[in-house]
């Protein structure tokens, strides 16, 4: 299992490489609080055809857990990934804090040759960010219970309705989720995060997903920062803040055909 070094910081990653020639890497950033479980609808459609690079977060899975939570901070985490992967270019694909994260990274990093950003902001005094409300409900330990209610708000009812999928969720969140401390840390992050005033710099192509009722990140905030990017996409999802698992394949798609079109000639 490969760890890489930020400062003293252990950072965890999972690399699957693809058996085709000159394959692509795709890096997928997990949303505030969550491990690599994250991704368990992305990933298929990714595995095999470029070379994934998943993170754990600081504070969650087996990354260490310094206290310390900023979005510069695990910016310069992603960094150190990718340089001890030896990645030379990389889509990003971030989630919520993930997305944050890849905007700062195409903002003060060379690496970046597409983002993807699924329900997150640019932050800033024109974005409503997390409601107070929501930031509460989401925040829990590792009580199965509370996990999932902490579902609720950032999923539809179809998805709350399937038990045997929630279970499932419910267990990797115990096995990977960040420590309560730690979920608090990335809250903060967020809420204290803002590249508002400097999205025209982000010339990198970039896909702008969000879902229709996301009470998590309201879809406004995710048409801001598609209108902000030079050249920023924007496409709206229906479903909560977990859309992309909700309406995987239609997004999936949309996610496939932007990393074709945005591949290295």
């Amino acid at each position: 299992m490969p760890y890489a070094d930020n400062d003293g910081v252990s950072i965890h990653y999972e690399v699957a490489e693809s058996d085709a020639p000159d394959a692509e890497t795709v890096v997928l950033l997990a949303d505030a609080g969550h491990g690599p479980w994250l991704w368990s609808w992305q990933y298929p459609a990714l595995a095999g055809h470029y070379d994934i690079v998943v993170p754990s977060t600081r504070g969650t899975g087996e990354s260490d857990a310094p206290g310390r939570y900023s979005v510069g901070e695990m910016t310069a985490d992603l960094d150190a990934v990718l340089s001890d992967s030896g990645a030379r270019t990389v889509h990003l694909v971030g989630a919520g804090m993930g997305g944050m994260v890849a905007l700062r990274y195409a903002l003060d990093y060379s690496r970046a040759r597409s983002l993807t950003l699924l329900g997150t902001s640019s932050g800033g005094p024109r974005a409503e960010g997390v409601p107070a409300d929501v930031r509460e409900r989401l925040l829990v330990g590792d009580d199965s219970d509370a996990l999932r209610a902490s579902l609720e708000p950032a999923a539809s009812e179809e998805l709350l309705e399937t038990d045997d999928l929630v279970e499932r969720i419910v267990e990797w969140r115990l096995a990977e989720d960040a420590a309560l401390d730690a979920q608090r840390g990335h809250f903060d992050a967020m809420a204290n995060f803002d590249v508002s005033d400097r999205l025209y710099e982000i010339t990198t192509p970039a896909l702008v997903l969000h879902g229709e009722d996301d009470r998590v990140i309201p879809v406004a905030d995710g048409r801001l920062l598609a209108e902000g990017l030079p050249k920023g996409e924007f496409r709206a999802f229906p479903g909560e803040h977990l859309f992309f698992a909700e309406r995987s394949k239609e997004v999936n798609d949309a996610l496939v055909g932007f990393l074709e079109a945005h591949a290295e000639d």
